[in-house]
């Protein structure tokens, strides 16, 4: 079946940085397109970053664009969130999904992302 395992996360101070890491089995990682969305306390969830299957391809929220770099290593079935110059308003659960249209069809079960000083 289909997981996709998170990890990275972690309490940051503004300014710092986290790399995430999400770790894919159950599907053929390389043909598909992969997503970061995340939801902050009390909020709902907003849409980071997303990335084509072959990695060529990527797009960001205006939030995240020049601070985050999403990336893919196909061999390893694992997708990447390198966030620099993290701000208060970072603080969210982080997941990953799979695809590239709406939110996805499968997500991990998030890694939680705190920046607080």
């Amino acid at each position: 079946q289909v997981q996709l395992v998170e990890s990275g996360g972690g309490l940051v101070q503004p300014g710092g940085s986290l790399t995430l890491s999400c770790a894919a089995s159950g599907f053929t990682f390389s043909t598909y397109g992969m997503s970061w969305v995340r939801q902050a306390p009390g909020k709902g969830l907003e849409w980071v970053s997303r990335i084509s299957n072959d990695g060529y391809s990527t797009s960001y929220a205006d939030s995240a664009k020049g601070r985050f770099t999403i990336s893919r290593d196909n061999a390893k079935n694992t997708l990447y969130l390198q966030m620099n110059s993290l701000k208060l308003e970072d603080t969210a659960l982080y997941y990953c999904a799979r695809g590239t249209t709406g939110w996805g069809d499968y997500w991990g079960q998030g890694a939680q992302v705190t920046v607080s000083s």
